[in-house]
């Protein structure tokens, strides 16, 4: 069992409080209804991602915000700029606070992705996806055909990518949060998946760290999966998470 990083980041200071945003990572509406209900309404900003939105649309999004919650809506975009633009386009048009494209995708992309959503300082926020959790340096070595740059390589050079195409943050692990956060400020915000408590399984993903370090080294939102939504007492578990946050 992989465990999770519980020491502090060397040369970050402590930032605010990063937003918490609870994934919404089930099948079906009703899956999701429960699961809101289970965690309580002190969460107020919920993931919908692929899976839920591939089989519910739009109406999971839109029920959400009926019940004044905010959406990060991930569905990571990586398509010729139009589509992309299209596609950001209609996610502003529900009203979601957030959604993904893959920075591997290109500038181009990513300019008409910000563009769609209504330009810098919109409502909605596109963030930019950099490297994937899942992957350690050797993973990512191998889908990109190369061993020259390193995943933390990588999260930087997509970083001053997104900041040039007007993107509100990016997707990294916290790993990479504190440099991102040291080169570009409040430039460009960080969202960080991959939080456990001390000790906790880091099941298929590579890169993760607790409540705590994702605070101190700047994260501006944190995704949390199943510590929170796998666990007995979902809404314990968020409260303790926030709590560890300082919140």
């Amino acid at each position: 069992m992989a465990g999770v990083t519980s020491g502090s980041a060397s040369g970050a200071s402590p930032s605010a409080f990063p937003t918490p945003i609870v994934a919404l990572d089930v099948p079906t509406m009703r899956d999701a209804q429960s699961l809101v209900d289970r965690v309580g309404p002190r969460a107020d900003f919920y993931k919908v991602g692929l899976q839920l939105f591939t089989r519910e649309g739009p109406a999971v999004v839109e029920w959400l915000i009926a019940q004044s919650k905010r959406v990060f809506l991930d569905l990571k975009l990586h398509d010729i700029p139009n589509t992309v633009r299209g596609a950001t386009q209609s996610a502003a048009a529900l009203g979601v606070d957030l959604v993904t494209v893959h920075a591997i995708g290109g500038e181009a992309m990513q300019r008409a992705a910000v563009e769609g959503a209504g330009g810098p300082g919109a409502r909605t926020g596109v963030l930019a996806v950099t490297v994937l959790t899942s992957f350690d340096d050797v993973g990512y070595a191998a889908a990109v055909g190369s061993t020259a740059e390193t995943t933390h390589g990588a999260v930087l050079r997509f970083a001053g990518r997104a900041v040039e195409c007007g993107a509100r943050g990016v997707v990294c692990a916290g790993a990479e949060a504190a440099a991102v956060r040291a080169a570009y400020g409040d430039a460009l915000g960080t969202l960080v998946p991959g939080i456990r408590m001390p000790g906790g399984d880091a099941h298929d993903q590579s890169r993760v760290v607790t409540p705590a370090v994702a605070r101190g080294i700047g994260a501006t939102w944190v995704i949390l999966g199943r510590a929170v939504t796998s666990a007995a007492d979902p809404a314990r578990a968020y409260a303790d998470i926030v709590a560890e946050l300082g919140g």
